[in-house]
């Protein structure tokens, strides 16, 4: 009885013809600013005096940005403009698994950025033997694996439901929670795979991040000169702006993914991490560092 697939139809933001202009005027704005700010803080940070691990994180962090927010709102801008806001089944399948891998390779991005902080504060004089590049680069690369490991397997996992007929996605991209409310069958046990999921991609980096910073709140308490300490943290405070951001938001979806909260709430969630963040990225790391400010 099942009916084979071969679309789906995004609902998009808002159901209000009259606002459908504006939205797309807004955010293709913001994809403009998200992607020549992300390039720009790219290219900064190839610069010979910024040669460090947090700048060579800061790259790929920029990297990600840039491609989750292709990922997403590229496809949203357009249903702003059509009336056919259709999406294929293997093209809603490849929008999952893109935007599963970018937000997870970012998690442990943020996380590894946490420890290189932890490093750099709390043991400066083996700072350069411990970050070598090949540390920085493994990590990365671990970042991204695990990412694509986790990425493939909930899309399988998604798309081996059966959705009966169903193909509206009150959604403005393909993602979990709404797609998972389409299944026709029991997914309890699914959800309860999503959960574990995200606790090894959110919750887990994020007691990392927890942990290297308690250590390295320490090592600022014991700055004698206020000045020093003042110094030390800022630059610890950009990380911790993104960090709080963008896990919050991703907690609030994936930890919950049949929660109470209202599909309107999850669309305002997801548009923090998919499309707000990668947005604020540059500007936060821009106008709160001294060094970036001073090669651009």
């Amino acid at each position: 009885n099942h009916t084979l697939l071969t679309e789906f139809v995004l609902s998009g933001l808002s159901k209000h013809p009259e606002l459908q202009h504006l939205l797309f005027f807004t955010f293709c704005l913001i994809y403009t600013i998200t992607i020549s700010g992300n390039l720009v803080i790219f290219m900064v940070t190839l610069h010979p005096t910024l040669h460090m691990p947090m700048y060579f994180f800061l790259r790929v962090l920029s990297f990600l940005d840039i491609s989750t927010a292709s990922t997403v709102v590229p496809k949203m801008l357009v249903n702003f403009l059509s009336e056919d806001r259709s999406i294929s089944y293997m093209g809603c399948a490849t929008q999952l698994y893109c935007v599963i891998f970018l937000a997870a390779a970012e998690c442990y991005i943020l996380a590894a950025m946490a420890y290189d902080r932890y490093v750099a504060i709390c043991n400066p004089l083996r700072y350069a033997i411990i970050m070598n590049s090949k540390v920085c680069l493994s990590l990365v690369l671990l970042s991204c694996c695990s990412g694509n490991v986790v990425s493939v397997v909930q899309t399988a996992w998604v798309f081996s439901l059966p959705f009966c007929g169903l193909k509206k996605i009150n959604y403005f991209f393909c993602d979990i929670p709404p797609l998972i409310t389409l299944s026709c069958t029991d997914t309890s046990l699914y959800e309860k795979q999503i959960i574990t999921a995200a606790v090894l991609v959110i919750f887990t980096p994020f007691c990392l991040i927890l942990v290297s910073y308690a250590c390295i709140i320490s090592s600022i308490l014991k700055i004698s000169s206020a000045e020093g300490r003042h110094k030390t943290f800022s630059t610890c405070s950009s990380h911790l702006t993104v960090v709080t951001l963008y896990y919050v938001s991703g907690t609030l979806i994936y930890l919950r993914p049949k929660s109470s909260n209202s599909q309107d709430t999850k669309k305002v969630l997801a548009l923090i991490y998919t499309t707000i963040i990668p947005t604020l990225n540059p500007l936060i790391y821009s106008l709160r560092n001294k060094e970036v400010k001073g090669v651009l």
